[in-house]
């Protein structure tokens, strides 16, 4: 029989077994999440479920994971308040804690990690989680994503002031946390999820000044526009946004003019809701190695349902349609008329300060220096060598390096790049997600206890240069020079 010799400087044994395993992990605490945690732990399964929700105070003004727009009170301050909150609204959480299910709020998913290819060396399938405390991994025999989906951010001028939100974010804050601070509001959009979020809004009592709607007509579900109609909420269709205005405490008003002829009317609100349509969350699909297609009546990026890797299931992943039609299509005739009323120094980047033209000139943002030699690159200098490519942008932009991760300006990017290289809004070309997929703190990741045989060789991962060996030196007096001038140890 071989023996095999471990080489304590390769990465193989390297990665500790995960903090805990379960049968199933479920990650989202929504209607499907919640029905797929019941189901298992009622077949006697070990169960964990975790949800982001309630998030941090600090994520909520990063706006990670949904937009929340500088509309929320100072109760997600309290986050025991919150979870009682979000328990009392959703039945369905104190159902899974009957049946055994280990529920965890407050919890983030920030990477999924199997073994693959440049990945081989895990000790099996593990989840990256983050609390306000600690970060840890699960082990899992089967995983469900049931993540749902994002707000969708387009710009227009006054949009990176408090006051303007997502949808999503907007329902989540009336809803299940009962911390929004707004009073009047503006709806963007008409197809389901814009209708939804008035009528939510008049239930609650919130005055709805308006929705607004670039098409011709309601978008929407005939039922639901019979209802805000019935409301007495206005739908002002063929309407673009020129700007929103405002003060210290964020939006005061919108200016809204019709896209053809016509005068512009100032509608006064506290809030803008951007209900044009929402994103399916699939970054830990994608970052785990899941076939990522373009399907524009779901939203456009998307990992499909059921199992889409060995153990791993997506559900529920087309949450927050806008109407059965194509929503790449609608999103880009939004992004038109918003460009068409709106000067090319709009910001479509708030972390990083990036606007229209520095995206579609290629410049660097604005606290970077621009040497003189970067005034003749632009989008189509790159459009020679092919497709726009995200990715590439954003290292020569910054666009989608802040804060929020690219949740707020990802996808208007994406259609701004295909809008300037003639290709159809399905055809937008997208960039990608890496883990960690939330804005997890440094501190709670290198929270590690390392073994004694982990951190032998732990030079060899970092790469430090004054401590590496080439093979061509190893056994020889240039080895011996490197150890005693450096005191490296580095085997490559």
């Amino acid at each position: 029989m071989t023996q095999r010799i471990h080489d304590p400087h390769a990465i193989d044994g390297k990665i500790t077994a995960p903090d805990e395993h379960f049968d199933m992990v479920v990650v989202g605490a929504g209607p499907a999440g919640l029905s797929a945690a019941l189901e298992a732990a009622r077949t006697g399964q070990r169960v964990l479920l975790v949800d982001e929700h309630p998030v941090s105070a600090l994520d909520v003004g990063s706006d990670v994971p949904l937009w929340f727009g500088g509309r929320a009170t100072a109760a997600v301050q309290s986050p025991a308040r919150l979870v009682e909150q979000l328990v009392e609204s959703e039945p369905m959480i104190a159902q899974c804690f009957e049946a055994g299910v280990d529920v965890r709020l407050g919890t983030s998913a920030w990477g999924l990690y199997r073994n693959r290819e440049n990945c081989s060396a895990l000790p099996c399938p593990m989840l990256g989680l983050a609390d306000a405390e600690r970060a840890w991994t699960v082990g899992f025999d089967r995983l469900v994503l049931a993540t749902g989906a994002r707000d969708l951010a387009l710009a227009f001028p006054g949009w990176d002031q408090p006051g303007v939100m997502g949808a999503l974010a907007f329902h989540m804050l009336v809803a299940r946390y009962d911390a929004f601070s707004g009073r009047r509001l503006v709806v963007l959009g008409s197809g389901d999820l814009a209708l939804e979020a008035a009528l939510l809004a008049h239930a609650r009592g919130l005055d709805v000044a308006a929705l607004v709607e670039v098409r011709d007509a309601p978008q929407g579900d005939a039922a639901l526009v019979a209802r805000i109609v019935e409301a007495g909420i206005p739908v002002l269709t063929g309407c673009g946004v020129t700007m929103a205005t405002g003060g210290a405490d964020g939006v005061e008003a919108i200016i809204v003019a019709p896209l053809g002829d016509g005068e512009a009317r100032t509608i006064a609100c506290d809030t803008i809701v951007m209900a044009i349509d929402s994103v399916p969350a699939i970054e830990l699909a994608e970052v785990a190695g899941a076939v990522v297609t373009t399907d524009p009546s779901r939203g456009g990026a998307v990992v499909g349902e059921g199992e889409v890797l060995p153990g791993i299931a997506v559900i529920g992943a087309a949450t927050g349609g806008t109407g059965s039609f194509d929503r790449m299509t609608y999103r880009a005739d939004w992004l038109r008329a918003l460009i068409a009323m709106s000067p090319a120094t709009t910001i479509v980047c708030q972390c990083e300060e990036v606007t229209r033209a520095d995206l579609l000139r290629v410049q660097p943002p604005r606290y970077l220096a621009r040497p003189e030699r970067l005034g003749c690159r632009s989008l189509a200098t790159l459009l020679d060598d092919g497709p726009p490519d995200p990715e590439q942008v954003k290292r020569l932009t910054r666009a989608g390096m802040g804060l929020c991760q690219g949740r707020r300006c990802r996808e208007q990017v994406s259609l701004l790049l295909a809008l300037a290289a003639d290709l159809p809004p399905a055809k937008a070309p997208r960039g990608n997600w890496r883990a960690p997929v939330r804005p997890v703190p440094l501190g709670i990741l290198a929270d590690w206890q390392e073994r004694a045989d982990m951190a032998q060789g732990w030079d060899v991962w970092f790469g430090i240069p004054t401590q590496w060996i080439p093979y061509r030196d190893i056994g020889t007096e240039a080895e011996t020079r490197h150890r005693e001038a450096l005191g490296g140890n580095m085997h490559l």
